[in-house]
């Protein structure tokens, strides 16, 4: 007996925070609406977050990242949608432009609101530096 197949009626997201030695994080430009966001994209359907999540930082970065924590789950309801978000590590790999990414930077966190980042990967921000040992929902 095959298993049943249902097509998908949400759309999953992924998206990386990735501090460097300093603390830093890198957040990258996106060329096709030149603001910055958190490194990551859509998750394939064959996919799980995680795994989408390796790939989409390797294709927009070149670097290779390791997860270390789930951050948190967010649910946009208005587009069918739910966003992951992880604490991950670089672990290999060369930070290089790319088709997705014209510009990347690493930033304090106080030096954020000195650039157009998506106000929604700003508040992954913030909850990354507010959680410790708890997961958000949102």
């Amino acid at each position: 007996m095959s298993e049943k197949i249902f097509p998908p009626t949400h759309k999953i997201g992924a998206f990386a925070i990735i501090q460097d030695n300093e603390g830093r994080i890198l957040i990258s430009r996106r060329p096709d609406n030149g603001y910055y966001n958190l490194p990551g994209g859509g998750i394939e359907s064959h996919e799980s977050p995680q795994v989408g999540l390796v790939r989409e930082v390797k294709e927009e970065t070149g670097l290779e990242v390791k997860i270390n924590r789930l951050i948190g789950v967010y649910s946009k309801t208005h587009v069918h949608e739910i966003v992951f978000s992880f604490e991950a590590k670089v672990i290999g790999g060369t930070l290089q432009l790319t088709n997705e990414a014209d510009k990347h930077l690493w930033l304090a966190p106080e030096e954020l609101d000195s650039i157009s980042i998506l106000t929604r990967h700003l508040e992954r921000i913030n909850d990354f530096l507010l959680s410790e040992a708890f997961v958000i929902l949102k």
